[in-house]
């Protein structure tokens, strides 16, 4: 009777152990959060690409194959209240105000645990995305132009959405590296809590057109974030 009342308990105890790991799973879980499907956000233009019809949408997808207007400019533009390595007021600076209020909570947040991050380069207008392009296709070739900067248009800068950030430690560059300094490190793992992703992971090339750029971060909002992150998926795997 004593082994019989023993091994109920065994069988009990290893159940409620078993419902609350289950219980914790389910509870610790996200949903996916509503993506708009990339079929429904635009429509092809004359140049084979596609132009996006959702282009003031903090989930607009612009790529290699999706392009914004030529006349778009984002709305409620402003300077975040962050670092930067230059004290020039120059377009760069700016941010869509969503995007520079989320800006200045992480960087706030990253600054109690003892990391110091720095803006570098966040809107760019089509004009200034045209000098760009126009000057590296001239010294670089058209090829090579194309494989280090975006024809004018597909560049996620305009959105007003992205921003390219760095850290002393990494000598305000934009590489690599940046991405196995504290501050990157730091960034790769809290980005998403104030609603930003790592817009081109490694080993994601296939997938959104850039090879690995840990200083380039977009706002898609903490719940998009959330799930992007904890799937370690991309924007356009999300909105397939």
């Amino acid at each position: 009777m004593k082994r019989s009342t023993k091994l109920l308990g065994t069988i009990l105890a290893t159940s409620v152990i078993a419902f609350g790991v289950f219980s914790y799973n389910t509870d610790t879980q996200q949903e996916k959060p509503v993506f708009p499907k990339q079929s429904e956000m635009g429509k092809k233009d004359s140049d084979g690409l596609i132009l996006v019809t959702d282009q003031d949408s903090p989930l607009v997808i612009v790529n290699k194959e999706r392009k914004l207007s030529s006349s778009y400019v984002p709305k409620n533009l402003r300077i975040p209240n962050v670092k930067f390595p230059y004290t020039e007021k120059v377009e760069k600076k700016y941010l869509q105000d969503v995007a520079a209020t989320a800006l200045e909570e992480m960087f706030e947040a990253a600054k109690e645990d003892n990391i110091h991050l720095f803006g570098v380069s966040g809107y760019r207008s089509y004009q200034r995305q045209t000098q760009i392009y126009k000057n590296n296709v001239k010294t670089l070739g058209k090829k090579e132009a194309d494989a280090v900067s975006a024809v004018p248009g597909t560049s996620e800068h305009q959105t007003g959405l992205s921003i390219d950030i760095s850290s002393q430690s990494a000598n305000f560059e934009l590489e690599q590296k940046f991405g196995e300094t504290p501050e990157g490190k730091w960034v790769a793992e809290h980005a998403h809590e104030y609603g930003f992703i790592i817009r081109y992971p490694a080993d994601k090339t296939k997938i959104t057109g850039y090879t690995y750029e840990p200083w380039h971060i977009r706002y898609v909002g903490k719940e998009h974030a959330a799930y992007i992150y904890q799937n370690g998926s991309t924007l356009e795997e999300a909105t397939r």
